[in-house]
């Protein structure tokens, strides 16, 4: 598919995330304070509160969807509608608009540099995956050695655990530093400190827009997902060193989890996608691939010490998944379980085969045995107080580019004393 001119001109560069393909979803507020639904088109946020309260541009004729905080209401009228209405909202941006129509849209938008973004819809459960297979076999060398990386279930089915929905933040966040039980020395007493090893995990985060009350077949699962934003798990190592035996990841990851503000539909990025890697064991029958079910998405982290330049750290690409979203989405429901509208679904971190495409600190920094050395000289193994970290990823196509917006966050000192109230 070849860039689809706008009459904002902004849109039609070739390298701007927000072209007339995109049209990516997202919550803003401006001087008001009222937050609103819009979207993203070139250097340009459209009031889609306000075109839905107008009557010019409606999701559902008998409802206002778009007037909540959310894109929750309009993600449960499904699929057909979510195509109808984007198709729609590309009419009205189309260079083959109206001078009408281009005037009326110009009055209900505004520059994006007057907008403060918000979380872009509620989330109602999150659960973090474990789906790149050059994370899983970087991570299990480390702590099992090479002929143990992977455990015997792995490339059977998606390996995931629940998340927390309640510390799901917007990209600027910032993001204290957690205190937890850290083994000692001598793996004898354990000690409540600040993590030592925070980190991060570049993932990709699936969003879905139907409840579901059964099995899911693959196609279904896809069916049901709305859209997808960029995301970041951050880590405690150390923390999950210590807790993670018998039952997996707890208060390590509880501390905040980091979305990008713009959610990009599946139908944008339908154009990108690919197949999944070769698979040295086949799925079972209700997780076979039912075509390319992965994308092909240019990842990056960057990282920047307080006050300070920052420093490409990481490149890689969500093809380099092994279980895509629609898989684990599946797999999820697979027990019947209930999905809700607004369900967050992590693919866990994304890594390839080489160490420059490694998406943790922990895998670019060997457990820490390897510092990285930045552009400014400084060294890291894991994140120091003040470093900001930011994650990026564009989709190319013929003439443009979909983007989704940063997802980064700076984290801070941890607390003195937790519990002074």
């Amino acid at each position: 598919m070849a860039l689809l001119p706008s009459w904002i001109d902004s849109a039609n560069a070739p390298d701007h995330p927000f072209p007339l393909n995109n049209l990516p979803y997202g919550v803003f507020s401006v001087s008001d304070g009222a937050l609103r639904c819009g979207t993203a088109i070139g250097e340009r946020i459209v009031d889609l509160t306000g075109l839905e309260a107008a009557n010019i541009l409606r999701a559902d004729p008998d409802a206002d969807v778009l007037d909540a905080l959310y894109w929750n209401d309009f993600m449960e009228l499904g699929p057909k509608v979510w195509q109808s209405y984007r198709h729609m909202l590309q009419a009205l941006l189309s260079i083959s608009a109206s001078e009408d129509i281009q005037e009326t849209l110009t009055y209900f938008s505004l520059p994006l540099t007057e907008a403060t973004l918000h979380l872009p819809f509620k989330v109602s459960e999150y659960t973090d995956f474990y789906a790149g297979e050059h994370h899983a076999v970087n991570v299990g060398t480390m702590f099992r050695g090479a002929e143990n990386a992977l455990p015997p279930n792995w490339r059977h089915m998606p390996i995931g655990y629940n998340g927390r929905a309640s510390s799901v933040v917007v990209s600027g966040t910032a993001i204290r530093r957690p205190w937890g039980q850290l083994k000692s020395a001598d793996h004898t007493q354990p000690a409540f400190l600040p993590s030592r090893r925070f980190d991060i995990e570049l993932e990709l985060g699936a969003i879905v827009g139907q409840a579901s009350h059964g099995p899911l077949t693959v196609q279904e699962a896809d069916d049901n997902i709305f859209g997808y934003v960029l995301l970041n798990d951050w880590s405690a190592r150390d923390i999950q060193a210590w807790e993670y035996q018998p039952l997996g990841p707890f208060q390590a990851k509880a501390t905040a989890t980091s979305l990008s503000p713009w959610i990009v539909t599946k139908e944008a990025l339908a154009p990108f996608r690919t197949h999944a890697p070769a698979r040295q064991i086949a799925l079972l029958e209700h997780l076979k691939d039912v075509g390319p079910m992965l994308y092909d998405i240019d990842l990056s982290v960057m990282m920047a010490p307080d006050g300070k330049a920052a420093t490409s750290i990481a490149r890689t690409n969500a093809k380099q998944l092994y279980y895509s979203s629609a898989q684990q989405l599946a797999h999820h429901s697979s027990s019947g379980c209930p999905m809700n509208v607004g369900d967050l679904l992590g693919s866990g971190t994304i890594s390839g085969p080489h160490k420059p495409e490694r998406g943790s600190l922990l895998e670019l920094s060997w457990g820490g045995k390897e510092p990285l050395t930045l552009d400014t000289g400084e060294q890291r193994t894991f994140i120091e107080d003040g470093d900001t970290l930011t994650l990026s990823g564009a989709a190319r196509g013929d003439g443009y580019t979909i983007g989704f917006g940063d997802c980064s966050g700076t984290v801070l000192p941890a607390l003195s004393d937790p519990y002074e109230r």
